[in-house]
């Protein structure tokens, strides 16, 4: 139970409660499905399916900004299929990524021969390239060129894997920073934002940067079980033989000093993502851009020093999760939330880590740009009575609300037959 994990925080069973009754359309109000054509029914449809982190956030942008963006990630998430899918070979698959932006301008373009589980995207492209097509040129130049970068750049590193950090960065601007040139070139497209928005590559490819590194670094043991390798060789050579040596137990020291590596390589890109949002000036677009940054960092955070990174997938919490989506609503409340968590980070630094001076240097850096001096840091500590009674509340209106949710769902089912 979601709200069980939260006990010991209290802001987050209170979130959890709130988000359960209709807080959530503060951030993403309900779409209307109504006014829409089959097609692009279908395709929200598919974004709903493929998309757990991205599908809401997506949905709450304003005007035709929000299809465009479900649009291109829908193409995306085909492109990215292809890419994952290892039962195409290679001399097909190579091909397929080079040449896929093409098939947008194709009518009936579709591929039933995949295994991975969102082959759908795949199955029913003549549905997804239909709306793209339905799209303002404007849109469609975006998506095209963005489409046929990443193609080529995930094409290049099928046969190869990441060496350097200088390809760890070049194989994560394929795969993220390309999409959030993208997505920044969109919002300037919409007006919903200045044009230097679209503009300024460099801030852009931060921000898909630091989500992809983040991902990569929390994904370590699932990718390394499927055969995958992102973390890259100029890192865990350092300390292990292979890369999933460091998952051995006698390693743990090791793996833990590889992991803080890379997790402050992924900290520097912080500085950027908070002068890219600085920028923002729609609120939907505001909050689509902060609200992933806060769980990357909050995640960050959670794998620092973490053993159960090679142990399994650390994840947040539920509660945590929604409280960040709650707060993370304006420059200052995300600058605040950035402090937050690298102070936790900072605290976890030991004395003995190879990065320590890095990590220590970025830290202050991230702090400096993060401090928003009128702003008062969210408590974390409340008495322990109310902290007890808060939580034996939650936990008995949040039974109770599930139950009266429950039997209503089901009366307004009856009364619909």
């Amino acid at each position: 139970m979601d709200v069980l994990k939260s006990l010991g925080h209290p802001e987050e069973i209170y979130n959890l409660f709130k988000f359960k009754m209709g807080g959530c359309r503060a951030v993403m109000p309900k779409l209307d499905y109504e006014s829409m054509s089959q097609s692009l029914r279908t395709c929200y449809m598919y974004l709903n399916q493929t998309s757990r982190s991205f599908a809401a956030v997506i949905q709450a942008l304003d005007g035709d900004l929000r299809h465009a963006v479900c649009i291109f990630y829908l193409v995306l998430r085909a492109l990215d299929t292809v890419e994952d899918d290892m039962s195409i070979p290679l001399d097909r698959k190579v091909p397929m990524l080079n040449d896929f932006h093409t098939y947008l301008y194709q009518d009936t373009w579709s591929f039933s021969e995949s295994q991975e589980k969102d082959r759908q995207v795949l199955e029913d492209f003549p549905t997804i390239s239909l709306e793209f097509r339905n799209l303002a040129e404007e849109y469609r130049e975006v998506i095209s060129d963005i489409c046929h970068r990443m193609g080529v750049g995930m094409a290049e590193f099928l046969e190869k894997k990441v060496g350097s950090m200088k390809e760890w960065d070049k194989y994560c601007h394929y795969v993220a920073g390309l999409v959030g040139i993208g997505l920044s070139r969109l919002f300037s497209a919409s007006q919903l934002e200045e044009p230097e928005v679209g503009w300024d590559t460099d801030l852009a490819n931060s921000m898909g940067l630091f989500l992809q590194k983040t991902n990569i670094i929390r994904d370590y043991l699932e990718d390394t079980k499927e055969g995958r390798a992102f973390w890259p060789q100029e890192a865990w050579s350092q300390f292990a033989g292979r890369l999933e040596d460091l998952a051995q137990p006698e390693k743990l020291e090791s793996a833990l000093s590889c992991l803080n590596l890379l997790v402050t390589d992924a900290l520097r890109h912080v500085p950027d993502v908070i002068a890219y949002l600085a920028r923002l000036r729609n609120q939907s677009v505001f909050n689509f851009c902060a609200i992933p940054q806060v769980m990357a960092i909050a995640t960050l955070s959670s794998c620092y020093n973490n053993p159960l990174v090679f142990q399994g997938v650390v994840k947040i919490r539920k509660g945590q999760a929604v409280t960040l989506m709650m707060e993370a609503t304006n420059m200052r409340a995300v600058q605040n939330i950035i402090s937050q968590y690298s102070q936790e980070i900072l605290h976890k630094v030991s004395l003995s880590d190879p990065s320590r001076d890095e990590t220590l240097r970025i830290l202050a850096l991230i702090r400096e740009k993060s401090q928003a001096s009128d702003v008062p840091v969210r408590s974390q500590h409340l008495s322990p009575v109310y902290l007890s009674a808060a939580m034996l509340l939650a936990a008995v209106s949040w039974q109770y609300l599930s139950a009266a949710a429950t039997q209503a769902q089901g009366a307004g089912d009856m009364q619909g037959q």
